[in-house]
């Protein structure tokens, strides 16, 4: 081979290392972090690396809590797990968000039916915790399955209304109100009235975004007030929290859920602004859930109110990104898809917070990417992951005007 031959060669050598990870990468991988909302991926990171921080903080609190004479749980022991859950869940988001958006839709409808089934036989043969059956044990681990259905059922209701656009005649609010019905009814005997109000607010939403008409939206919106008022008188459960809530002096069955409320405002607020410092905080050890329901008050004591700020305006971030970045969504399904992950992430997360601070009834609900649970995580990571498919950058639409986009594209 000449010199000129060798240099030619060596040339297209350097330019091909030059281009591959940059725009011009067109490899599975490439095509993927270019058409990816980065933004999106970084905040969910970013939610991730606190939750690990958050779950180090509140793991001594959990451990003393449930140690034992003959057992004893090691300090750092639900950090550790929770370091496992994360390594086994980025994969997981990763892979969903890879997928084209007809296969990220069978994955959401299939599954969604399989979770649904494994739902129903949740309150007839799952693990009783604290007077819930709510998790299904499969060997050494234990599955909630109302975690995964969530992002599923949200997928599946989507892709019903979205049929609405092919064929005016058909009754899709019928069909997706009798499924969410049917979810709401295994929920409430579980009971998990927390994510009866997820499942129920989500689908709203939907019947709102897909242009549902004003009739039938009024008529759903004064069914709300029915239904609750419905529920404390036949439902137990929501009548011993709503009491706990609202009446806070009262002893029954309730008295539990008001002293956690009351414990968990109390370490939110033992730091102050700026907190007491990591592993300094001592309310925590009172808290009876600090690793999952009342993660959110172990930050507060321990990183302070601004961290708490801080972490409310992430979650903030991530759902008015999804809902600028659909401004300019051409195609019916996936524009209601992402807007009801979204809504179930945001709404998640608020009534999470609002317990936390005492503006909620006592409900059981994770924080999103910072509460300790392996069902929590992976099933949030598939929810991210799907949302991260119907979010890419489709390169054939016409330049928003609202989204600020890379130099160059």
């Amino acid at each position: 081979m000449t010199d000129a031959a060798r240099g030619k060669a060596g040339g297209r050598l350097m330019a091909q290392v030059k281009k591959r990870g940059g725009r011009g990468d067109r490899s599975p991988l490439g095509t993927w972090f270019w058409d990816i909302d980065r933004m999106l991926l970084l905040l969910t990171l970013f939610l991730i690396a606190i939750g690990l921080i958050a779950v180090a903080a509140a793991s001594p609190a959990t451990a003393a809590r449930y140690s034992g004479d003959k057992h004893k749980i090691a300090p750092l022991y639900y950090f550790w797990r929770q370091l496992m859950w994360v390594g086994v869940s980025l994969p997981v988001l990763i892979g969903v968000s890879m997928l084209p958006v007809t296969q990220a839709r069978r994955l959401a409808v299939w599954g969604g039916g399989v979770f649904l089934a494994l739902l129903a036989l949740t309150p007839l043969i799952g693990v009783e915790k604290n007077g819930a059956k709510r998790w299904l044990e499969f060997g050494i681990s234990q599955v909630q399955p109302s975690e995964f259905l969530k992002p599923l059922f949200i997928v599946a209701v989507a892709w019903l209304l979205s049929l609405k656009a092919k064929d005016r005649d058909l009754p899709v609010v019928t069909m997706t109100g009798g499924l969410t019905g049917l979810v709401a009814t295994i929920l409430m005997l579980q009971p998990d009235f927390g994510q009866t109000v997820i499942f129920c607010t989500v689908w709203m939403a939907l019947l709102m975004i897909a242009g549902t008409s004003t009739r039938i939206i009024v008529g759903l919106v004064a069914m709300v007030p029915a239904g609750l008022v419905a529920a404390y008188l036949f439902y137990g459960t929501a009548r011993a929290r709503i009491d706990a809530f609202l009446f806070p002096s009262v002893d029954g069955e309730g008295a539990a859920d008001h002293f956690q409320v009351d414990a968990a405002h109390r370490t939110l607020t033992a730091g102050g602004w700026t907190g007491t410092g990591p592993g300094a905080g001592a309310a925590k050890f009172g808290l009876p859930e600090a690793h999952t329901d009342y993660i959110f008050s172990v930050i507060g004591e321990e990183f302070g109110l601004i961290a708490c700020g801080v972490i409310a305006l992430v979650f903030l971030a991530i759902v008015v990104r999804v809902f600028v970045k659909l401004l300019d969504e051409q195609d019916e399904f996936k524009l209601l898809a992402a807007s009801g992950l979204a809504v179930q992430f945001g709404a998640q997360a608020l009534v999470s917070m609002a317990v936390n601070t005492g503006l909620a009834p006592s409900k059981g609900m994770t924080l999103p990417f910072i509460s300790y649970g392996g069902s929590s995580m992976i099933a949030l990571s598939i929810g991210m992951g799907l949302l991260l498919a119907f979010t890419r950058r489709n390169p054939f639409l016409t330049r928003s005007p609202y989204v600020v986009r890379w130099s160059g594209e």
